[in-house]
């Protein structure tokens, strides 16, 4: 159960490296400066939150880890696919999403906390 995280981290990250890397070399002059930097921050919160994700799997087997696993990776999903879809011109009402993907990461740093105060107890 341990390796789930993780291989979710190792893969989240990847993605970021290589999203960063499109960012920065294919849509630079085909995206406005402030796309960009829509797309810079998406990258940004997906590498901080497969990191994230690291740490619960360096913690024990819980429901809070799992819970924190899959807030995690539905933040990504939620809030950096938004910004990345708005960043390539998707409808505005696209913006709408974002906030999930927000309180998604909020739930799973919070529950990253239980996982640890748990095992410090």
């Amino acid at each position: 159960m341990t390796r789930n995280p993780a291989i979710a981290a190792a893969v989240l990250a990847a993605l970021a490296v290589m999203l960063g890397a499109f960012g920065a070399h294919a849509l630079r002059g085909q995206l406005d400066t402030a796309s960009l930097q829509v797309w810079h921050s998406a990258v940004d919160y997906q590498f901080w939150h497969a990191l994230a994700l690291v740490g619960l799997a360096s913690a024990p087997a819980s429901r809070w880890r799992i819970a924190g696993s899959i807030a995690f990776v539905i933040g990504i999903v939620l809030f950096c696919g938004s910004l990345y879809a708005l960043a390539l011109g998707a409808p505005r009402w696209i913006g709408a999403i974002t906030p999930a993907g927000g309180l998604a990461f909020i739930a799973g740093w919070f529950c990253l906390g239980g996982a640890f105060w748990r095992t410090a107890r």
